[in-house]
């Protein structure tokens, strides 16, 4: 079955691993989910990952992370860009996520990067997903 949307079930896996309790999930790698990895791991949503080979592809290993009482630290996850309708912004139209308790994820020229980094270096970019 091949997949139209790889960001989306990266996202979708990751909700569904934190509604069920999981401590861990794996996802097929690529360079964007890497980045995206990396971006939730700064930013304190998940407590860690590894990337394993098996087979000749990459996958990632992510660690789900959990509060005192046992909930998902990630809330709630949005892809904005779809491939049927990819949405840009540039860094002065950059919306917000949950008044600034959330985070944006931007692919820009500079990489894939936060919004609040892409403000700072007044780049824009497509709109990837908010997390929060």
């Amino acid at each position: 079955m091949s997949m139209n949307n790889p960001i989306a079930d990266m996202l979708t896996r990751i909700r569904n691993a934190g509604l069920a309790n999981l401590e861990t999930v794996e996802i097929d790698s690529s360079k964007i989910k890497l980045h995206i990895t990396e971006i939730l791991k700064q930013q304190g949503y998940i407590g860690g990952y590894i990337t394993q080979h098996h087979q000749g592809r990459g996958i990632l290993h992510l660690e789900m992370k959990y509060d005192a009482h046992r909930r998902p630290v990630i809330r709630g996850l949005k892809v904005l860009s779809k491939p049927g309708r990819r949405i840009y912004a540039g860094f002065e139209n950059l919306p917000s996520v949950r008044n600034n308790y959330g985070t944006l994820i931007v692919s820009t020229s500079s990489g894939v990067i936060t919004g609040a980094e892409a403000r700072r270096k007044k780049v824009g970019g497509e709109l990837i997903c908010a997390v929060w």
